[in-house]
């Protein structure tokens, strides 16, 4: 095991790593921005190392002044966490190029993953089932228009490159396409910096079911079951669940092992998930593969048991995975939902702001994953992520009176600030979400809705 890491990352994610470390006996660095310098991470790291401005691109996705935090620190691991630089194959190749280990797949598998076209190309390969669509990017508008006509509307343009949820523009009519093709290319290019993209079809009722893996650098791997997470907005997910619901298990078993077969075939290590999209008949169809650990990870934690951070770790530092696929076995409903400081009744737009009140529920088998505390600046320069609550209960209606349960005793406050629990807790009233019969279209469905009135002035969540 390694002897100091560092946490390339920050908010919840860096302090779930942070804890990690700390209890695998592992010192920890972590790498902050000038906005974070008050932040629990930077409180609690054995060492801490500004590494630039509130900005990002100078700071969080500043590849040379995190490698050079890492060198001048003695640190021998950089742990990415989610978002920022965590699937970036140029700074993964870095790591190595200056002696750093970093936690997770090797760089060329990150290239070919991260790359949409080229991993739904490894996975059709693999004999996964892709959705109808191109698999080789369209470089044309005449290529695309052949491509949605072969297929049928509705479909949807994706860019190569894309990631969390950006890059993509749904398509219903034949007279939008090229609007949306130009579009989509364009808005690439800008985000990414590639405007690539390719077509395949819309699943207009689906179902988005992942599967979380765990392989290590010596040929083994594991699934560790499948997720829900068709509850998204603007496909940035809200609740989270595991197992799948509502899925026969021989459904739920062809997935996962799908899944693994995938990953293996690609020589994939780390701690990864594979998505795919069910449709209204049951058939499942691959989406992409996220080479790092997944927001909604504790769910799959809580049925399992295993600590996916400490797994990482260990996999990172070469140890063969310490259990096999019979070892693996889930027991009971996981239920996650993301507390964004957003108003979902002005389509999410984020409020940020300093925290007058922050008490975060408690209770049996109820998990707070979060960096917040009372008098903490909530800032506009990331994301508005600000807590995960988690439930474990041995069936699911439990689960899901559990956190609603949890959802009202969630105390946040301060001037200007909303967040996404009440709209949370409408989507756990849902008829159809209590049936575990949803699919993506759930939020759009109860945007279009009378909402049942607005969140207390004074910034609480529970009603």
């Amino acid at each position: 095991m390694f002897d100091k890491v560092l946490i390339a990352n920050r908010g919840e994610i860096a302090l779930r790593v942070l804890r990690a470390c700390r209890e695998l006996g592992v010192r920890t660095v972590v790498a902050y921005s000038t906005a974070d310098a008050d932040s629990l991470p930077v409180r609690l790291a054995d060492e801490a190392v500004r590494i630039g401005p509130a900005a990002s691109r100078r700071s969080y996705l500043n590849a040379a002044a995190i490698v050079e935090a890492a060198r001048q620190t003695g640190a021998q691991a950089v742990h990415p966490g989610y978002g920022f630089l965590s699937e970036d194959a140029d700074f993964a190749e870095i790591c190595a190029d200056n002696g750093l280990t970093f936690v997770g797949p090797p760089p060329h598998v990150m290239a070919a993953l991260a790359d949409k076209s080229s991993a739904r190309a490894l996975m059709q390969r693999a004999g996964l089932p892709l959705p109808p669509g191109s698999v080789q990017t369209v470089p044309t508008l005449a290529g695309a228009v052949e491509v949605a006509d072969g297929i049928g509307y509705p479909v949807i343009v994706k860019a190569a490159a894309g990631g969390g949820g950006r890059g993509m523009t749904v398509v219903y009519h034949a007279a939008d396409l090229p609007r949306a093709y130009a579009r989509t290319r364009a808005a690439a290019l800008a985000v990414f910096g590639d405007d690539r993209v390719y077509v395949e079809r819309f699943l207009t009722e689906a179902r988005h079911v992942e599967v979380q893996v765990l392989c290590d650098a010596h040929g083994n791997g594991v699934h560790l079951g499948t997720r829900d997470c068709s509850v998204q907005r603007r496909h940035q997910k809200l609740v989270e669940e595991a197992p799948a619901p509502g899925l026969p298990e021989r459904t739920r078993e062809a997935i996962a092992a799908a899944a693994l077969r995938g990953v293996l075939d690609v020589g994939f290590t780390g701690a990864g998930t594979v998505e795919f999209l069910v449709d209204a008949d049951g058939e499942f169809h691959f989406l992409e593969i996220n080479s790092r650990i997944q927001v909604e990870h504790p769910v799959t934690e809580m049925i399992t048991g295993i600590d996916l951070v400490h797994e990482q770790l260990h996999i990172a530092a070469g140890t063969p995975l310490r259990f096999r696929q019979a070892d693996v076995r889930p027991t009971g409903v996981a239920v996650e939902c993301r507390v964004n400081v957003e108003d979902p009744d002005r389509d999410f737009v984020p409020t940020p702001g300093r925290l007058d009140r922050f008490r975060p529920p408690g209770g049996p088998f109820t998990r707070v994953d979060t960096h917040g505390h009372p008098g903490y600046l909530v800032g506009p320069h990331y994301d508005s992520l600000l807590a995960k609550v988690v439930v474990w209960a041995p069936d699911r209606d439990l689960a899901l009176c559990r956190l609603d349960r949890a959802l009202t005793e969630f105390d946040v406050a301060g001037p200007g600030m909303r967040t996404t629990i009440p709209f949370v807790r409408r989507v756990l009233d849902d008829a159809a979400f209590r049936a575990g019969r949803y699919t993506t279209g759930l939020v759009d469905r109860l945007l279009r809705a009378t909402p049942p009135g607005p969140e207390p002035a004074a910034g609480a969540s529970a009603p």
